[in-house]
Order: structure tokens, then C-alpha cells, then sequence
């Protein structure tokens, strides 16, 4: 695994839940190269925020795009190149407020990429303000009194939206966690994980999540009614529970970059073409 490795410090808090997360998708890397998987072919996309500096701990291709905008740059890299493997890391305040639109037109027209959310439910980077997932009553450095706002429920405008894969995880449980995000990578279609990602200094939630989290199995991931039911059990609106983790939603659709099919014929044209003028200067 070391040699997915960078030699960049790590500026995380200790006890920061997003550690675990950069751990399990280097697992879950090293798993699927194992069993075949070209990592030249996997680029990852952030946005700001904390969540954003895994791309500086990981020998892996990568861009780092600006607040709320690391959807439609993952978008535009799977039309550029529908071979490659897009994952998408994004945060709460970063994606479900800035980048909302962007977010909701991705699953939507179900681009092939794999989303995870860093929610802990507060703009840690920005010490602490409340976020669209903040709970009530949440007291940061901008709100004093408390959040007034109730938070909106992600994953159930997902589902709505038309995300092919959604999901909820708690990264301390890792084995699970790995699991969600191996299916999530390797479903052809728009994935979603909303990653209860704990922010030990402003707003920690460990204990609530610790005793409140409980794994889920649906009997049907294709049936809509069904994982609305499991989605919506736990409202966001406090850090109790029972908060389902687990697979809600799956589903097969087109996917939006196979209707350019012809940008592949053009590239290979253009490359040929290249190659031509190249060789006049040989």
C-alpha cells in the first residue's frame, strides 16, 4: 500500500474521520488492481475543503477543482475518456450547498462516477460553520445560538434525482465502509455514498454515531418505495438514531456519456491525424 503513498504531511486533526476514509479507498485501490484494475486508469477529483486534501496523499491521477465545481470536472474528464474510472471527493458544505446544482444535474443524467461525501456536517476548513446536513440546533462559530435551519436529507434527493447506486457508510466501520465503496467504484452508472465522516473538533459526533449506527441490508436495491422507507428513517435532523447504513439503491440505466459515442470515433481520428503531422517532422 506504500506505494500509493505520497510523502505530503498529513493536516488532518488526529482522531479526524476523514483518515479512515483515505485508508479505505486506498484498500479498496489495491484490491481492485489485484484483481485487474489499470490504477493509470483512475482519476480522482476533489473540491475545497478538508476533505480535498487527499488528493496530496495519494500517488493517483488527479485534479483539484474549486468550491462546489468537482462535479462537472468529473463529468468532463468521463466524456474526454469514458475508459477512465472517475471518484468523486466532495464535502457536505462543498457539494449539498455551492455545488448543489452540479451534484443534482450529475445524478441526473447518471454520469458514470462515483461521488463520496465527507459529511460532517459542518465547513470544518472554515472552523465551523453549518452546513445543509448540520443538525438543529447545531452552535458553530457563525451561529452562537444555534443552527436554525433543518437540514435536508441527501441521500433522498438522490434518489429522487436519479442517482443508479446510493448509499450511506460510517467509515469507522471499515470492512463495511470498503465494501460500499468497492461496489460503489465498480457500478457502471452514477454512484453516491454519503459518508458520515466525523469532524473531531467542531462538531463530534463519534459517541451519537457510535451507538446510534446500524448495518442494512434491502431485500430489493431496485425497489424505489423500498429505499425511501430506508433512507428517510433517520431525518438528519439530530445525531440519534437508528441511523441506517448500508446499500439502499441500485439500478441499471444508460449511462449519459454513452450517447457521445462519436466523440470516441473523433478521437481516434484526431490521434491519427496527430500522428501524421508528427511524422512530417521526423
Amino acid at each position: 500500500m506504500s506505494q500509493l503513498k505520497t510523502d505530503a504531511p498529513i493536516t488532518w486533526c488526529p482522531g479526524c474521520g476523514n483518515f479512515e476514509i483515505l485508508n479505505s479507498f486506498e484498500a479498496v485501490l489495491e484490491e481492485l488492481k489485484s484483481e485487474g484494475l489499470d490504477l493509470e486508469k483512475v482519476v480522482i477529483v476533489s473540491g475545497i475543503g478538508n476533505h480535498a486534501k487527499i488528493v496530496d496523499y495519494l500517488h493517483v491521477n488527479s485534479f483539484n477543482s474549486i468550491h462546489g465545481r468537482a462535479l462537472p470536472v468529473a463529468t468532463a474528464i468521463k466524456l474526454a475518456d469514458p475508459e477512465l474510472k472517475v471518484v468523486c471527493f466532495v464535502g457536505d458544505g462543498d457539494s449539498f450547498a455551492e455545488g448543489l446544482e452540479h451534484l443534482v444535474f450529475a445524478a441526473k443524467r447518471n454520469v458514470d462516477i462515483t461521488v463520496i461525501v465527507h459529511d460532517n456536517r459542518s465547513y470544518a476548513l472554515a472552523t465551523g460553520q453549518s452546513t445543509p446536513t448540520s443538525q438543529l440546533g447545531y452552535m458553530g462559530r457563525t451561529m452562537p445560538y444555534g443552527a436554525k435551519e433543518e437540514p435536508f436529507n441527501p441521500l433522498a434527493l438522490m434518489l429522487a434525482s436519479g442517482a443508479t447506486y446510493i448509499a450511506r457508510a460510517y467509515p469507522v466501520k471499515k470492512q463495511h465502509f470498503r465494501k460500499l465503496l468497492k461496489e460503489a467504484i465498480l457500478h457502471k452508472g452514477f454512484s453516491f455514498i454519503d459518508a458520515l465522516q466525523v469532524c473531531i473538533t467542531f462538531n463530534n459526533l463519534y459517541e451519537s454515531y457510535n451507538e446510534n449506527v446500524k448495518e442494512v441490508e434491502i431485500s430489493n436495491p431496485e425497489h424505489f418505495e423500498e429505499a425511501l422507507e430506508a433512507i428517510r428513517e433517520w431525518d438528519y435532523h439530530t445525531s440519534k438514531g437508528p441511523i441506517a447504513i448500508g446499500r439502499f439503491y441500485e439500478t441499471d440505466k444508460p449511462c449519459f456519456e454513452d450517447g457521445f459515442a462519436r466523440l470516441k470515433a473523433e478521437k481516434e481520428d484526431g490521434r491519427e491525424k496527430l500522428q501524421s503531422i508528427l511524422e512530417k517532422f521526423i
